[in-house]
Order: C-alpha cells, then sequence, then structure tokens
C-alpha cells in the first residue's frame, strides 16, 4: 500500500543514480515530499509560446512545432570519418530557431529526424546563441508530444502521451529535469491509496477550499490558470489554520496556569509616579495601560507583546505596570538585550522615578522601591548587593542582561517579566526567567521594531498583542536624505558640514559605521544584504569598497572635517565601565559627535542629538535604519538623518535607502522590509521559537488567509478544544507542536 509516508522510490521507477539526485539534490524523501514540490510555473500546451526579443546566452523555455528537418553528412575534423547531424526548425509565437543534433551513425541520425518530424510539437528548454544572423538553441532538451518512438539513443528527448493544457516547471537539481518529476508526480496521484483530509468538510465549506485530492491534481496537472491558484488556496489555507490552532492552543495553556493576580493592591507607588510625570500620557498610553491593568489582576498569566514605533513611549508604560507589580506586593524584571540598554533603562527609570527609586535608603521616598541594576560584567563584589535585596524582596525592580537567567539568581516573588526588544531572545531564555518565580508569573514583551499584522499573528500568535500608534508631544520631525557617494563624491564634504552646523547651533550627532576596525569582519564584507529573487545572495554590482569603521573613521574626523569638534567612539568590544563613561559623556553634553556602531540601535536617549550619518547605509535592514534614526529628534528639535552608501542607483539596496528616506512610518517600511528578504530571516528560531520560515504561507501575499484561519481556529478550539471531532487535523496539530517543541529543546 502506498501512502504518503512511504518511500519516493516506491514511485520514481528510475534508474539508481536519478532517484539519488531527486531524494539527495532536492530533499525529496517521501512520496509525500514529492507532492508538496510544487510547480514553480507553467507553460501553456496548445499552443506556440510568444517569444519577445532574444538575448545571447538567453535560457529559454518555449512550446515550438518543427517546421523543417532534415539529415546531413559531414566529415568529422577529429576522425575524418563520416558524420551525420540533424538540422530542424523550430516555429514559435515569434522567431524560429535553429537546432543541431550529431549523430555518429546514420540510424541513430534517421531516428532523430523521425522524431522532430515536420508538425511535430514539443516542449523545448536549452540556451539561445546567435550564429550567422539566425538564432540557434544549444543542446536542447525536449518533451515531445504524443505517442512516439521510443529509445532515444542519445536520452535528449521524452515523449508525452496524453499532454494537459499547462506543463509543469518544477524547482530542479543537476540531472533531473522536470518531466522525470512530472512523470514521477501523475503515477503517485494513480497509486496512492489514500489522501488523507485534515480539514473538516464544514470548514471546506465555509472557507471555499479545494479537498485534499483536487487540491494535488490541480497543483500539478492544472487544466486552467484558475485551478492553480485554488490548489495553493487550499494548501495555505492548511498551514495557516494548523498553525494557528497551535498558537491557540499555547495561549488556552497559558490561561490555564495559574497566577497571583496584581490588582495594585493598597500600594501607592504608581500613583505616586503618575502624579509627578511631567507630562501627559497619550490616549494609547491610557488605553494600553488601561488593558495591562485589567490582565494583571487575572489569576491567569498575562502573556502581551507591546510594539510601537520608535520613541512611542513604550518603557513609560513598561514602568507603570512593573509598579503595578510592586505595589501589589510583588517584583518585577526587565531583560535587556546588552549591557548598553540594560545601563540606559536602568538610568532613566531611576530618573524617571527620582526619590521613589531609593525606597528603603536615606532620602528615599516611604512609598519608594529599591531599582537594582545586574549586568554579566559585574564583579561578584558587586553582585553581592543587589542579588540579596533581590532574594529578599527589598529589590522591587531589578533591570539586567542574560545576567538574570543564571541559576544562582533568585527572586523573592517575581511577578512581571518585561522582554525588551523580544526579537533579541529566544522562547528558552524568556522561560528561564519565568521559571525563577513561584508562581507563573505575567509577561510583558515590548518591540520598537513595527510588525505587520500578520507576522504578529503567525510568529507571536500566542501573545496578546498592543500597539502604540501616537508620539508623544516634542517628537520632532526628521529629514531623510539619501547621499549616493558613486554618483556624487563630492558630496561626503556636504555631510560632514551639516554635522558641523549642528554642533554650531548646541545640538549633537551620531555617526553610525558597520564595522570597528579596518581588519573586523563580523559585520564586514562578509554581510551582503542584496538578495535575487530567489532568496540566493546576488553579485554585487558595484566595485567592493571597504566598509566604515568606527576606530579608523573617529580618527580621521577628529584630525579633518570635524577637528576641534569633541569626538568620541563607542562600540560593543569596549570594556562595560569604558561604554558606560561614554554613555554618559554624551548625555551630558560632554561629546559632540559620537562614532559608534549599531551598539546605539535601541534604548539609546539623549534629547539632544539632532544629527545622525550612517557610513555604508546599505549594508543596514530597512528596520534597522529605522531604529538608528530614532535615536534622534527626540527632544523637540527637528532632525536629519544622511544616509551615505555607494550602493548604484539601480540595486535592491538603493531601494531600501530610497524607501526609508521616503517614509517615517514604521509600519510601511515593515512591510518594505519583509517584502523585500527571505521570510525565513523575519519567521526565525529567535524570534519565534518555531521551525525556521513557513512552508508554502507569506504573511504578506496571505494576510487574508492567516485572518480567516485565526478566525477558524478559536471557533474550532471554542467548541471542541482537544479537536476530537477532528482527528487527523488534530494529529497535525500535534506534530507542529512537537516540532516547535523539539526546536526549543534543542536550543534549550
Amino acid at each position: 500500500m502506498i501512502n504518503l509516508h512511504s518511500p519516493v522510490t516506491t514511485v520514481l521507477g528510475d534508474k539508481g543514480t536519478k532517484r539519488k539526485r531527486i531524494t539527495e539534490g532536492l530533499g525529496i524523501e517521501t512520496v509525500g515530499d514529492l507532492l508538496l514540490h510544487f510547480p514553480r510555473r507553467y507553460v501553456k500546451t496548445g499552443e506556440l509560446t510568444r517569444v519577445a526579443e532574444l538575448e545571447q546566452g538567453q535560457m529559454l523555455t518555449v512550446v515550438g512545432e518543427i517546421v523543417h528537418s532534415e539529415v546531413r553528412s559531414h566529415t568529422d575534423r577529429r576522425t575524418g570519418r563520416l558524420a551525420f547531424r540533424v538540422e530542424s526548425l523550430l516555429s514559435t509565437d515569434g522567431p524560429s530557431l535553429k537546432m543541431t543534433f550529431f549523430a555518429k551513425h546514420r540510424h541513430t541520425a534517421d531516428w532523430r529526424a523521425r522524431t522532430l518530424a515536420v508538425g511535430q510539437r514539443g516542449l523545448f528548454i536549452g540556451q539561445v546563441s546567435s550564429f550567422q544572423s539566425s538564432w540557434q538553441l544549444t543542446n536542447p532538451r525536449m518533451v515531445l508530444f504524443g505517442a512516439g518512438e521510443e529509445g532515444d539513443p542519445d536520452g535528449e528527448a521524452s515523449w508525452i502521451k496524453d499532454v494537459g493544457v499547462f506543463y509543469p516547471i518544477y524547482p530542479l537539481t543537476k540531472g533531473v529535469e522536470s518531466w522525470d518529476l512530472q512523470r514521477a508526480v501523475a503515477f503517485a496521484l494513480t497509486v496512492l491509496d489514500d489522501l488523507p483530509e485534515l480539514l473538516p468538510d464544514a470548514v471546506r465549506e465555509e472557507f471555499g477550499v479545494a479537498d485534499i485530492r483536487q487540491a494535488f491534481e490541480w497543483v500539478h496537472a492544472p487544466e486552467e490558470r484558475d485551478q492553480v491558484e485554488r490548489a495553493h488556496r487550499r494548501f495555505r489555507f492548511e498551514e495557516a489554520l494548523v498553525t494557528q490552532l497551535v498558537l491557540g492552543r499555547r495561549r488556552m495553556a497559558v490561561r490555564a496556569l495559574g497566577a497571583s493576580p496584581r490588582t495594585g493592591g493598597q500600594g501607592s507607588l504608581l500613583a505616586a509616579f503618575d502624579a509627578r510625570l511631567p507630562f501627559e500620557l497619550t490616549a494609547g498610553q491610557h488605553e494600553i495601560g488601561a488593558q495591562i491593568e485589567h490582565d494583571l489582576a487575572q489569576a491567569h498569566p498575562m502573556n502581551r507583546l507591546l510594539q510601537g514605533e520608535v520613541g512611542s513611549g513604550k518603557t513609560v508604560v513598561a514602568l507603570r505596570a512593573m509598579l503595578r507589580v510592586v505595589d501589589s506586593g510583588g517584583q518585577a524584571a526587565l531583560l535587556a538585550p546588552t549591557e548598553v540598554l540594560a545601563q540606559q533603562h536602568h538610568r532613566s527609570i531611576t530618573a524617571m522615578l527620582g526619590d521613589l527609586a531609593a525606597g528603603g535608603m536615606l532620602g528615599g521616598a516611604d512609598e519608594g522601591t529599591a531599582v537594582e541594576l545586574l549586568t554579566g560584567s559585574m564583579t561578584r563584589a558587586q553582585r553581592t548587593g543587589p542579588m540579596s535585596r533581590m532574594a529578599s524582596g527589598e529589590a522591587g525592580i531589578v533591570i539586567g542582561t542574560h545576567a538574570l537567567l543564571e541559576d544562582r539568581v533568585g527572586f523573592a516573588d517575581l511577578g512581571l517579566v518585561v522582554v525588551d526588544e523580544q526579537h533579541r531572545f529566544g522562547v528558552e531564555q524568556r522561560a528561564a526567567l519565568t521559571g525563577k518565580a513561584v508562581s507563573p508569573p505575567h509577561v510583558l514583551v515590548m518591540t520598537a521594531t513595527p510588525i505587520p499584522r500578520t507576522v504578529a499573528m503567525t510568529v507571536f500568535g500566542d501573545l496578546e498583542t498592543s500597539t502604540l500608534t501616537e508620539l508623544p508631544a516634542g517628537r520632532a520631525p526628521i529629514q531623510t536624505t539619501v547621499v549616493p557617494l558613486l554618483e556624487h563624491p563630492q558630496w561626503i564634504a556636504r555631510v560632514w558640514q551639516r554635522v558641523r552646523e549642528e554642533v554650531g547651533k548646541g545640538h549633537q550627532a551620531y555617526v553610525v559605521c558597520p564595522r570597528i576596525t579596518g581588519d573586523d569582519l563580523e559585520q564586514g564584507e562578509a554581510d551582503q544584504l542584496d538578495l535575487d529573487e530567489d532568496g540566493n545572495l546576488a553579485a554585487p554590482t558595484t566595485p567592493p569598497v571597504p566598509l566604515s569603521a568606527v576606530e579608523e573613521v573617529a580618527a580621521e574626523l577628529a584630525a579633518g572635517p570635524l577637528e576641534g569638534l569633541r569626538v568620541a567612539l563607542l562600540h560593543g568590544k569596549l570594556p562595560p565601565d569604558e561604554k558606560d563613561r561614554t554613555m554618559r559623556a554624551f548625555a551630558a553634553g560632554d561629546i559632540d559627535v559620537l562614532v559608534s556602531t549599531t551598539v546605539i540601535e535601541v534604548g539609546v536617549d539623549v534629547a539632544n542629538a539632532t544629527a545622525m550619518v550612517l557610513l555604508d547605509a546599505d549594508r543596514f535592514g530597512v528596520s534597522q535604519l529605522h531604529q538608528l534614526r530614532g535615536r534622534i529628534g527626540r527632544g523637540g528639535h527637528p532632525g536629519i538623518c544622511l544616509l551615505v552608501s555607494h550602493a548604484g542607483s539601480e540595486s535592491p539596496a538603493r531601494e531600501r535607502l530610497d524607501a526609508v528616506a521616503g517614509t517615517t512610518d514604521g509600519f510601511e517600511l515593515s512591510r518594505v522590509d519583509l517584502a523585500q528578504r527571505r521570510e525565513g530571516d523575519v519567521l526565525g528560531k529567535s524570534q519565534s521559537g518555531f521551525r525556521s520560515g513557513l512552508q508554502t504561507l507569506r504573511v504578506l501575499r496571505d494576510e487574508d488567509t492567516i485572518v480567516e484561519a485565526r478566525g477558524c481556529a478559536a471557533a474550532l478550539l471554542a467548541g471542541d478544544p482537544d479537536l476530537l471531532d477532528s482527528p487527523l487535523l488534530a494529529v497535525a496539530v500535534a506534530d507542529m507542536e512537537q516540532s516547535r517543541q523539539s526546536d526549543f529543546m534543542e536550543k534549550g
């Protein structure tokens, strides 16, 4: 009995070499893998292919008709013996193409001439070349339509007796042709004993999706183009539904856990903080704050994603949630991905709290609490005090890096975990921190990287999502300009002149480089971001230019165009105390120009900084550029961001820069970013704990399908939480849950 789990060798029926190439080269091991190896396009067989202008060396796939064919003899120059060739002329809906086939023997040439008789139609694949003002199809491979002769002595042709309306062209590997896969698929569909139908009849009827056998037949042998779309609709909906069921069950499992409600009790810390705020909260901050307070008061854990534009005020929202938990007698921990960001959070939170951050200390407010910092670079002696106050409960708020995850770090009553820049952490790191709580803590994850709605549903679908869209009062506009040095190398002088002008107004500037030193290649030449349409690295269109490095650029600027200004450098390899001193000095206005790597991408808040120069800006992604740009214009003064690049005007890199220069809408840019990159980069393990990517879904293209599937999943789980009425669907959900748990375990 042949089923989807049977080895693919049961339907290949070919020589061992071909089987090996299919299984190893294409990763097709089972019959199910074969059927899910979809064609990448289709050629219409009932009419000659319309051929536009041809180019030398072009690979061509056409349906053509033989209009002339004859055998000619010649003397083989190498052997001096009589040899033969068949010269044929292939007609298309466009230029005709000459084809020449060589043969050592007359009977072979005669056989070829019979197969390529006048009127014979077929699919021809080969490289186009021009010779003596005529176009030729060199060494073509072919599928001939009709019941022709078998026994091709050269293995160049294949016959199809019952040709369909559309012929499938598959993704291939060396030594495998589309007709090899087409024949295997056609045979598999005739011998499969059963195709399991995951989707209940009621679901297929409600959402208008085809049954599984019909979908496979339509995708591999369509008679109408609409059938291809309907087939893909089926597979995308199925994948979206299974994914949303996994996420929905995860949400249900979290809700089933018991948690200590954090209602604020009789505490007055949050009220005292609100009374001292020097600004009005935005409507969005009020609304999301109320959502979070409601979640914290429940007897099950909050699991919420807070996303928002750079500078939209997420930290204030998170701090108010932490104070609510402290008022309830618990503790809150904020996990940051870098020491620079952890230190910045500690400075800004203690500054916002004022004497409320000195609870238990001389001069501290009566209703205050202790705010502690814990990072990996702290010595054992430096850690002793904070860790003791964390374990005793004296420290209500703890801010730290991965050091918070260490086994010896403990809490008295951890009630809330805030994870900043969630995409920097894997799910197992979040679990390591929440595991330190006596009962499951509430969780708030934050990201300043705007996430398209369907990505939030697909990657963070186990979280409830809140979005801050307003910017607080005082945020000034930022003018972003691309500086194309390939076309205008002299413009770099004006870049540094603009920096001087901003400093002359009493402001400060960032200069961001992709590397630390000239010898550092970690983010240098190896960090090519341009991809072709298949997601492979594209060949550079311009000569390589040495990438800017912090140490060299800082020295050159201080001795050259920015001489006389206070220039300092910052990067991740500096000692932690030096990084902290530099950031404090920059925040205090003691540094005019900070030359840095992307270590300042998130969390750095210096209101007086109004200018940013991004050198080799094409080496950064769209979202990263938007994040970096968000470091300026935070103090009410207009900002200027200059994207310096050697990328050519027609390159994908330049398209990215133009997109960033064209809008400051982070959500629009997030869609541009996702559209230009492989989705595996966006849906990777580090973000979601899921497998590296989706199989048939595309989160932008299939937005409507994902929304439908989420609603369908919610309805199914509401009436049948264990999917007892849909056993095959339950198995698929369990398989996906197990594979994702396996990914989690592998990284733990």
